[in-house]
Parts: C-alpha cells; structure tokens; sequence
C-alpha cells in the first residue's frame, strides 16, 4: 500500500474555489431567512412525536437532500433518475452508466452538476487523499479477525485523526469565520480515505491481507479493485450502490449522529465515526443483511418442502409469517409512503445485469405480492419495499457474501452526504445542537386537568 508523506500537495480539481465563492451568497441567504422567519412555526410537537423517535419533527435544516414521503429522495432537487441521466459516468457522457460518486459528491457540496473534467479531477484529487499512515495500516492488521467489521473500520478512522486538518487549525486559533477551509479538507480526506480503510478491513479479515488498487479508475473501480473485484458489472454496482445509499436527508441516525457531534466543533474524523456507530445499529444499518439472510432462509424453507417460488406460495407463507405475528423484513419506512426509489434502482440494475438470478427471482415474486398483502393486514403504514429489500441480494450474486461486512459499504457511501452537509455547517457558523428535554412527570403536569 502507498502511504502519504507529511505535507502532501494534492491536486486541485477547483471544487474548493467554487465553495468559497458560494459561502457569501449562502451567508446572507441564512441571514435572510433568520430575518424575515425567524419566529414563524414549522408546526406543532405532539407527545407521541417526543415518546417516539421524533418522527416528522421539523427541527433541522439540510442543504445536501430532502425526502419526501409521496416522492422519494432529492439529491439538490434531484431524483434518482435525474442523477442517473444528468451526472457523469465512468465512460464519460452522462446516462453511458451509472453516475459515479465523484460526480455526486460535486453536486452535494455546490449544487450544481459538474462536468466531466470536473469529475475526473475531483477523482485524482481523492486518489492522492487517500493514503494512510504506516501506523493506521499495523494498526488495522493487528486487530482480531473476529472483531465485528464496523468496529475494525472506526477504529481505523479513528486512528487516521491525528491528520485531522481541521484540530490542528483549532488549535492554533483560527477565526471561526475559516473553520470551512480546514473542515473541507478534512471532509474529502475522510471520504478518500475510507475506502482504504474500509478495503483493508475487509482483506485482513476476510482473505489475504494484500490490497491492490487501480487508481486510474473512478472512487468505485479503484475501491472495487482494493476489495479483490474485477468486473466492469460489480464497478458499476459500486457506483450505483455509493450514489444511492450517500445521503437520505439529516433526520436518518448516521447522519444526525455525524451533524450532532460536529456541532460540538468536533472533527469530519470524530464527527464521522458517531455517525459509522449509529449505523452499525441493528435498526439502521445492519437491516440489509437481515434481509438477505430471511430471503435465504426463505429459499432454502421453499426448497426443502419441494414447493415452488410463485405468487401464490408467497402469499401464503406471507400470511402465515404474518398471522404469527411476526414482520415482512425489507418493507416499510419511517418516511416514504411509496416504493422507496433507492429499491426500484436496484431492480432495474438486477433485471438489467443479472435477471435470472434465482434470489433476484425471489425478491422480485415477493414484490409483486407483498404491498397488496401487507395493505390487507392494516397494521403498516408503508408496505412498500425500502432499500434494505434488494441490495444484500445483488451483492451476494457477485460473490460478495461476507454479509456482516455489507455495513461497512453503506459507511463508506453515507460519509459522502453526511459530511457534505457538515462543510456546510462549519461555512455557515451552525450552533451547537442542544434541543430541550422534559420527563414524563412534566408532561403529566402539563396536560393534568
């Protein structure tokens, strides 16, 4: 492995520059808003939203996407579609593949959709970011090979913080009105190097402990190549995977833990890793790998028995599964009352690159059955497949079976929203979060007659 030496100059790709031209124009724009709605409400909080999670709070303000519950998500106003027909691909014209991270990144951090000259060289810029220490890397091959996966990668991240750009100009007093500059650095070194540490997790633990990498191709490819994959089909299910799973606006776990520890003035390292623990929680972001695991364990049950995977022996497993109180994993969303976008970008990857598939086969039999059947039952408010539903499946069909890593790729893909919205925290002076609390007994109080 390439480690960096201290003082690196890396390659401009102009990304900086257009961000410092925005920051005035954003600055009066926050301004503005505090001024003429500052004392306006964005609605009510009921006591069942303080009891459960804050669902559908409106509290925080996110510049990189929005969801919405009858639409999907926005990427800067874009959907999925739109990323996959306006964003740059690895072949060059946008719409010749799937867009590459790079190109989203660009667009989370301005706004805007970048050129191809622009992809490519925020691409070089990442591939010299990249580097770890020698110290980071013994560090990483020293840990047991039984250590959860996640864990391996905080740790590693947590290693690589003493390059934290953004501490050192703290440290040395800085005016806060330049906090931006140093937490844009840190924020594409974190990126960049998250799929080195991510890659040497995976073949320390998993293989031989050799990482190879091919820096001529994009984020994807490279990190695909660090992983032991060559195929052109799995670099493009990498760049589908990255851009889908990067960001789902502020209100997800890893990305309100990643925002709230920031906001302490903590660094992009720090501040990322609360965002990889929440992830790595059995309600966020390990519920992929449960899905898989429940359609396996579907197929083998079905094949056992000698019945055949169809509409109607799908739907009676269903009810059964159903009647015995127990759930339909992969459906349902705490926000999206439709298909969730992220699912159906999947399954047009699947029917497009691997149709006969028998777990795509599967997972395709138990959509066309499932929202109906869940809609019967009552008890859901969204019984529509989520994006958990679909990507174990497609990553187990390239091989890539070491299913409690399948986290480890969603952390690489999430730091690209969660931190791009973080620069933009630390460019426009974003307090310190400290929302109000009160006890039971309080509300007891309150509403006593």
């Amino acid at each position: 492995m390439a480690f960096r030496k201290a003082g690196t100059i890396f390659a401009a790709s102009g990304l900086k520059d257009i961000l410092a031209a925005q920051i005035p124009g954003k600055l009066a724009f926050q301004k503005e808003l505090k001024q003429k709605h500052g004392e306006k409400s964005l609605g009510s909080v009921t006591v069942d939203q303080a009891m459960g999670g804050a669902r559908s709070v409106k509290c925080m303000v996110w510049e990189t996407s929005l969801l919405d519950a009858d639409f999907g998500i926005r990427f800067r106003g874009h959907s999925i579609p739109d990323l996959q027909k306006l964003l740059p691909s690895f072949k060059g014209p946008a719409g010749s593949g799937e867009p590459t991270p790079e190109g989203l990144i660009w667009l989370l951090l301005t706004g805007e959709i970048p050129t191809k000259e622009q992809e490519v060289a925020l691409s070089q810029e990442l591939v010299e970011r990249s580097s770890i220490t020698p110290g980071v890397e013994a560090l990483i091959r020293s840990l047991p090979k039984d250590m959860h996966p996640m864990t391996q990668f905080k740790i590693g991240l947590l290693a690589a913080q003493t390059d934290s750009k953004f501490l050192a100009a703290y440290q040395s007093g800085v005016n806060k009105n330049q906090y931006w500059d140093s937490a844009y650095e840190d924020v594409l070194d974190v990126i960049a190097k998250l799929s080195t540490i991510a890659a040497l997790v995976y073949r320390c633990t998993y293989h031989d402990g050799v990482v190879k990498g091919d820096s001529s191709l994009d984020y994807s490819g490279n990190f695909a190549r660090m992983l032991g994959y060559n195929t052109e089909s799995f670099d493009e299910l990498m760049r589908l995977y990255m851009v889908i799973h990067s960001d789902h606006e502020g209100g997800n776990a890893s990305a309100h833990a990643t925002r709230l520890v920031g906001s302490t003035l903590s660094d992009p390292y720090l501040s990322y890793v609360g965002g990889l623990s929440a992830l790595a929680g059995p309600l966020h972001g390990l519920a992929n790998q449960e899905v898989l695991g429940w359609i396996q364990s579907l197929q083998a049950k079905f094949k056992a028995e000698g019945r055949p995977v169809n509409k109607d022996t799908i739907t009676e497993f269903a009810w059964d599964t159903l009647k015995s109180g127990q759930v339909i994993p992969g459906y349902g969303h705490a926000v999206l009352r439709i298909t969730d976008p992220r699912y159906t970008a999947q399954r047009e990857f699947a029917l497009k690159h691997l149709p006969d598939d028998e777990l795509f086969k599967m997972v395709d039999t138990i959509y066309s059955v499932m929202p109906d059947i869940l809609t019967q039952h009552g008890k859901v408010k969204n019984p529509f497949p989520n994006v958990d539903s679909h990507s174990g499946v497609l990553l187990w069909h390239y091989g890539f079976t070491e299913y409690q890593y399948y986290t480890v790729l969603f952390g690489v893909s999430r730091a690209m929203g969660a931190l791009s919205q973080l620069f933009w925290d630390r460019a426009l002076n974003h307090p310190l979060e400290r929302p109000k609390s009160v006890t039971p007994e309080w509300i007891a109080k309150q509403f006593a007659e």
